[in-house]
């Protein structure tokens, strides 16, 4: 399994207090992606990659079934992201599931 350790770093530059087991738990849950250079990030500028994000993250593992909540919250993480080029996949997730209320279900 990915260090956890840098993904808690970085979710920190946008989060008060971080849930380090919610972050443990998403580096373990995207084991798979994390060495892939591509996958390892998010592109807000990406349509059809925010609406898989949405798909799969938000309605698949969140429950959130709302799309327009769902978007309201991935432009949220977006604008608070937007000055880091490589919007790392952990610390998205982790920051909208935030922005939804929901890290308790990715613990």
């Amino acid at each position: 399994m990915a260090d956890a350790a840098p993904y808690i770093e970085d979710v920190a530059k946008y989060t008060d207090s971080v849930n380090e087991e919610v972050v443990e738990t998403l580096v373990k849950n995207l084991a798979s992606i994390l060495g892939n250079a591509d996958a390892k990030y998010v592109s807000c500028t990406d349509d059809s990659e925010l609406d898989t994000v949405r798909t799969n993250f938000i309605a698949n593992k969140l429950g959130e079934d709302d799309a327009e909540k769902a978007r309201a919250a991935m432009s949220a993480v977006c604008d608070r992201m937007k000055e880091d080029r490589t919007k790392s996949r952990v610390t998205f997730y982790y920051l909208v599931a935030e922005e939804l209320g929901a890290l308790g279900k990715i613990a």
